[in-house]
């Protein structure tokens, strides 16, 4: 039965939540406000997601990873107790590419031929320059902001890359830190992205980067801790399906019929979720464009488990890197517990694979994923597991993909300026609307924290100039001069000349290269 407006508590705020809502929620509650938090699940946490069972203690089948300049994510996890553990690194690294497995160490499979080096080289400097020119928080004012915006990754690939090889590794990159193709995505918006989360080596390392640690227990706690201090306040099983603010206060109904009444409401939902709901009245134009153009990416999050570490008597830490069109998987870390318990490797399927396995059984994948890890591992270990878990975003009906949203061609820069623009009295919040470490647990907190802190300003309870908080900042990576100085491919071939007989046999030899005819050497 449909609460009737008189019998609705007035609430300062609702939020529409995923784990963004807590964020803000937590913010406003401590500053003497009422707010109340709708939670289309029957969980919080959103795309983090901790299971527990007696397999595998508690495994994280959503967001996990978290690493240096995350602070506002690590301040939750000291106020709630909630410890950190490094992941798996002291071993050797693994590059699987054209059916070899080659150890390394470091961010980046190392390359021992000379052009090779100079166009990995030049790729990642070129992309950390470009990022340079992108504001965080607002990329569709960036000088090239168009040009680049109608370009996507693939086509800028095609421009800065000579040889093959980088070509096929920057594909993977995308996979990776975006979860959809180089084709699908705007360069402007994934250029933005990776200079938001610190750059090429922040984003992609473990070590110094965005994958260093995990939560001890699983990162949903923190979700759990916040819904836990806002107590009642919060209402599981309750997806939003109306919002109507033409009255004095706007009106939140759910699927349950359900009624609250509030001064503001704080959505934090990915921005296609928005089309679940019905507004009153309609969202602007512009707002109800973006939320069809922002597509979510695809991710089968894999963790199979073992009986013993046997890629660290190996002499391998966990880490794989694999290129290899046929493997399930493209990059796996070590997802043993800190303690040497419960010994795991964790696995991506990313993107076109994600969408073209997602008709296999469980079964199917977890054969496949094992048959790779044996040929990369070099053990046939690796083909008995004792257990398996896997979690398809591609299904969740109140995330519809995950790490993140993106942004195809031409997006950013004709929708990207209402992303975070309050509309009446509703705000926008979500990991999407983040500037610092947005798709990450981190943006998520930045997110519902920049929204809680709009509404209190619109309340003259804080001044305009407090809405953005910045957080202590933690040292960069430092580039060696080599990395900074280091010619492209085609800086060397004019430092060179192409008169002599020479000249002419080495652009021979690089053209024969970046057509895959010469093998990695």
């Amino acid at each position: 039965i449909s609460l009737t407006y008189t019998a609705c508590p007035l609430f300062n705020s609702v939020f529409l939540c995923l784990s963004a809502g807590l964020c803000a929620a937590k913010l406003l509650k401590a500053s003497g406000l009422n707010p109340v938090v709708l939670e289309a699940r029957d969980r919080v946490g959103g795309r983090t997601f901790t299971v527990q069972n007696k397999e595998t203690k508690w495994v994280d089948l959503g967001g996990a990873y978290i690493g240096p300049t995350q602070n506002r994510i690590l301040r939750l996890a000291r106020e709630y107790g909630v410890k950190t553990y490094k992941v798996n690194e002291q071993e050797n690294l693994v590059h699987y590419v054209k059916g070899k497995s080659y150890p390394f160490k470091g961010s980046f499979p190392p390359t021992w031929n000379p052009i090779v080096l100079l166009d990995f080289n030049n790729l990642w400097r070129t992309m950390d320059e470009m990022g340079k020119e992108i504001p965080r928080e607002a990329p569709w004012r960036a000088p090239h902001a168009e040009e680049w915006d109608k370009m996507t990754m693939q086509e800028l690939f095609e421009k800065i890359c000579w040889t093959s090889t980088v070509r096929r590794f920057a594909t993977l990159f995308v996979n990776v830190n975006v979860t959809s193709e180089p084709h699908e995505v705007s360069a402007l918006w994934f250029l933005w992205y990776v200079k938001q989360c610190g750059g090429t080596m922040r984003i992609f390392s473990t070590t110094n980067g965005g994958q260093e640690r995990k939560f001890m227990g699983g990162s949903s706690q923190i979700s759990e801790f916040m819904a836990k201090e806002l107590g009642d306040r919060v209402k599981l099983r309750s997806p939003v399906c109306r919002i109507d603010q033409t009255g004095d206060t706007v009106v939140v109904e759910t699927v349950d019929k359900q009624t609250y009444m509030a001064k503001y409401v704080i959505i934090a939902t990915p921005p296609g979720l928005n089309l679940k709901m019905h507004f009153n009245p309609e969202l602007p134009p512009l707002r109800n464009q973006l939320i069809h153009r922002v597509p979510m990416g695809s991710v089968i999050k894999c963790m199979v488990y073992y009986r013993e570490n046997f890629w660290r008597k190996k002499g391998y830490c966990g880490s794989m890197v694999i290129e290899e069109e046929g493997a399930p998987i493209g990059l796996t870390l070590d997802d043993t517990k800190p303690d040497g318990s419960v010994p795991a490797i964790m696995g991506f399927i990313l993107a076109r694979k994600c969408r073209k396995l997602s008709g296999l059984t469980k079964e199917e994948r977890l054969k496949r994923i094992c048959e790779i890890y044996s040929k990369v591992l070099g053990s046939e270990e690796a083909l008995h597991p004792v257990h398996y878990e896997e979690k398809n975003w591609c299904e969740e009906e109140y995330s519809g993909g995950c790490y993140t949203a993106y942004f195809p061609p031409g997006i950013l820069t004709q929708y990207g300026k209402v992303l975070r623009e309050p509309v009446g009295r509703l705000y926008f919040a979500g990991t999407e609307t983040a500037t610092e470490w947005s798709g990450y647990m981190e943006g998520a907190v930045q997110a519902g924290e920049r929204a809680a802190r709009e509404v209190m300003f619109a309340m003259g309870r804080i001044h305009q100039s407090q809405i953005w908080q910045m957080e202590p900042q933690s040292l960069p990576f430092v580039t060696t001069f080599w990395e900074r100085n280091l010619p492209s491919v085609g800086g060397f071939l004019k430092l060179m000349g192409v008169s002599t007989v020479l000249s002419l046999a080495t652009v021979a030899g690089l053209v024969a290269y970046k057509k895959g005819l010469l093998p990695r050497s």
